[in-house]
């Protein structure tokens, strides 16, 4: 091989050793920052991750929702009105000013070993017209019941 094609080589793998770092780095970093949605029919049937951060959404069950009787505590039960899968939410700290029950919500947190999601955040609607797009639908289908 003449030293002309061996610098070109070399120089060419070093190129492409460098891109593969890169998207490596990039892939890592992406991943750490995802956060898959969960319907609650996953949630319960065991299809979402245990101790990995997540999202999860549903409908606040009517007549869950329980305050501690110290601190900002609270726990409640989310829903999917279409299936009837159901599961329980533990947050500490202050909800948003729009939850309530029969509202649909999404919360980020992770599944303890007990199966109850322990939320870090919890979101509500803004508005009567707004719905996170993981939850179209949920709404229209717990009126019609």
């Amino acid at each position: 091989m003449n030293r002309k094609r061996g610098q070109r080589l070399v120089a060419t793998l070093f190129l492409l050793a460098g891109v593969g770092v890169t998207l490596s780095i990039v892939m890592l970093a992406l991943e750490e920052n995802i956060n898959l949605f969960y319907e609650p029919a996953k949630v319960v049937n065991g299809e979402a991750p245990r101790g990995v951060v997540i999202r999860a959404g549903g409908m606040v069950v009517d007549g869950s929702v329980e305050h501690a009787t110290e601190g900002l505590g609270v726990k409640f039960a989310l829903t999917d009105p279409r299936g009837g899968d159901t599961f329980w939410v533990a947050y500490e700290g202050l909800l948003p000013g729009l939850f309530r029950e029969g509202q649909g919500i999404l919360v980020r947190g992770q599944l303890d070993a007990a199966g109850v999601f322990q939320a870090d955040e919890v979101l509500a609607k803004h508005d009567e017209n707004y719905m996170p797009p993981e939850l179209e639908g949920m709404h229209a289908s717990a009126g019609e019941e």
